[in-house]
């Protein structure tokens, strides 16, 4: 045992022997190449390579983090991945740096323990290093949090876009289905090309028929804010592999253009019988009396028949010769026409009780238009229908006014030219404004009594603009080819409209006005100097005597031109629905039907019996 117990200690002493003098071996083989200097140059020295070590270990962490970066990659990212990309670099970048922050710290701390032991001046120096690395580390954080916050906008917007994109989606999506429509049915177009070219009863036209007819009921089906579905998509690659096939069978480039140049032809010849036959139609439809206004002119004549002759008086007749009042007239045919004229400007009357207004119609419709304001009297104003079969001075005195032949009855109608007799109709008044029937009253009209009409006889709203809808030349309805044309009238004269006239009755007289249209009515009518209409004879009767009324007396085009600017329709006193759609017509324009659809009331019972709604 004794031998043993030797061995065990001799082995014990040898492990401690080991323990103690190999790190003294590993010491002097790092420190071989060290000159002494002293102690404390010693201990300074060895403090600086402590320090420069502890640098060299830093920036080799930053060299080794630095080669570890690569260049991005330049990829394009849709709108879909740019918020979660931004989310995942996010999380990296704040790994990265609280993994930083915590190395940071580690070294400090080895830094403090490993000088504890040296002087006062390794402390001091190592208090402010830790100093200068805690306030660079709490900067980085407040750049960080900085950067978050920025950043966390940033999401937001984004998620923001991404809130609207199904907008944007489903524009593209309208857009890609119109695209496909637009190419399906130009396949249909070269498949009716090729099967002009194959025989009759080939197979191959056979084919492109069936394909065709399925693309056809495609395109009927499809609407642009709906998706195609992939039975559609499936039978336009089914037109395009039979179109394939029929240009392999005929490869001739040039036949196929020719074809679908006379294809083009025969489609724009087509178009325009098109547009010849809507032109046609809302002429017709202009020109006709719808059967609810016809119906209420048959109810109203049967009415005023059965009246007593008493009872088809109207009240305050001693009102109709006073030229102190404000006198209207209006000639017309049409019952609600008239309503809505007269209903409109008293209601916008300032002073209803000055206003008298005279209707004149032909005899058919005479009973019907006196039934209408016998039942439904103008308030405070005073009304005159007449009959202009009641005019027995105009066959007498003018030997009854020509008729012109014209491809409208309205233009020459005689209620059209009637009013180039004013002054015979009206012989007590001295001023009167003339209204068309297809005008609404929208102001007080009060002041335009008053305007200067510096001499002349006629006060209209010119239409001599060039950049307007409503331009209008004098060679436009006259003849100036005609040398007595010519020699009288200056081409480049400021034209006007009827619709609503302001006329000086005494001047009228005094220029004899009424001789001067007759006698070009009759030159009209032995050779074309003008178009037919009272326009033109308007034109040249008061030629020199018109005076201009500020534009806003009067607005036109409401019944031919959709794009009248809204502030001028609501400005106007007075706007005209000029043209064939006029207001009580289903080819209206729409959105000014209602400026005059406020002034009938279609909750009246004749109304409603003949089926007349707004």
């Amino acid at each position: 045992m004794k031998p043993f117990r030797r061995c065990q200690r001799i082995l014990i002493l040898s492990l401690l022997s080991l323990s103690v003098f190999a790190p003294i071996l590993f010491v002097s083989h790092r420190l071989k190449n060290l000159a002494y200097t002293g102690r404390k140059d010693f201990i300074e020295d060895l403090s600086n390579i402590k320090y420069r070590a502890d640098t060299l270990k830093l920036s080799a962490v930053e060299q080794e983090a630095g080669e570890g970066l690569k260049e991005p990659r330049k990829v394009l990212y849709e709108d879909t991945d740019v918020v979660s990309s931004v989310s995942y670099s996010l999380g990296e970048n704040q790994d990265d740096k609280e993994s930083g922050n915590v190395g940071d710290i580690t070294d400090t701390a080895e830094r403090k323990e490993n000088v504890s032991g040296t002087n006062n001046e390794s402390k001091e120096g190592d208090i402010q290093f830790q100093q200068r690395e805690i306030s660079s580390a709490s900067g980085e954080k407040n750049e960080q949090s900085q950067s978050r916050k920025v950043i966390d906008q940033r999401i937001k917007e984004m998620k923001d876009v991404k809130s609207n994109h199904p907008i944007q989606k489903v524009n593209s999506n309208i857009r890609r289905v119109a695209d496909k429509i637009n190419e399906m049915k130009d396949q249909m177009i070269r498949a009716k090309a090729y099967m002009t070219f194959a025989p009759p009863n080939s197979q191959l036209v056979k084919e492109l028929r069936l394909r065709t007819k399925e693309v056809e009921r495609v395109v009927g089906r499809t609407h642009k804010d709906s998706d195609l579905s992939r039975s559609a998509l499936q039978k336009m690659r089914n037109l395009e592999a039979s179109l394939s096939k029929a240009s392999r069978a005929f490869p001739d480039c040039s036949a196929m253009a020719t074809k679908l140049r006379s294809m083009t032809h025969s489609a724009e010849q087509q178009v325009g019988l098109q547009k010849k036959q809507v032109t046609f139609l809302y002429h017709l439809a202009g020109s006709t009396t719808p059967k609810g206004l016809h119906c209420l002119s048959m109810q109203l004549t049967a009415e005023y028949f059965a009246l007593d002759s008493k009872e088809r008086q109207f009240p305050n007749q001693h009102k109709l010769h006073d030229p102190q009042l404000y006198h209207y007239a209006v000639f017309s045919d049409n019952v609600l026409a008239c309503a809505v004229v007269v209903n409109s400007t008293v209601s916008t009357a300032m002073e209803p009780e000055k206003i008298v207004f005279h209707v004149v119609t032909d005899s058919l419709n005479f009973p019907a238009l006196s039934m209408w304001f016998l039942l439904n009297p103008p308030g405070k104003a005073t009304i005159q229908v007449q009959s202009i079969e009641s005019f027995e001075w105009l066959s007498t005195k003018y030997k009854r006014p020509l008729i012109q032949k014209a491809t409208d009855p309205r233009y020459a109608s005689e209620l059209n030219h009637l009013r180039f007799y004013l002054p015979d109709i009206f012989p007590a008044l001295n001023k009167i404004v003339l209204f068309d029937h297809d005008v609404v009253v929208q102001r007080d009209l009060s002041r335009l009594w008053s305007v200067n009409m510096k001499g002349k006889v006629n006060g209209a709203v010119e239409t001599c603009r060039v950049n307007e809808p409503s331009f209008l030349q004098m060679d436009t309805f006259i003849n100036f080819s005609d040398p007595y044309v010519a020699n009288r009238f200056d081409v480049n004269a400021c034209t006007w409209a009827f619709g609503m006239n302001l006329f000086d009755l005494q001047n009228w007289r005094r220029h004899k006005l009424t001789t001067l249209y007759h006698k070009y009515m009759q030159l009209g009518s032995k050779k074309p100097l003008w178009v037919a209409g009272s326009l033109p004879l308007g034109w040249v009767t008061f030629y020199n005597r018109t005076v201009a009324l500020d534009r806003r007396w009067h607005a036109l085009g409401l019944g031919y031109d959709s794009g009248v600017v809204q502030g001028d329709v609501d400005r106007a006193a007075v706007i005209h629905y000029d043209g064939i759609m006029k207001p009580w017509l289903d080819i209206a324009i729409g959105r000014f039907k209602g400026y005059w659809s406020k002034y009938l009331n279609y909750d009246h019972s004749h109304l409603q019996r003949c089926n007349i709604h707004a």
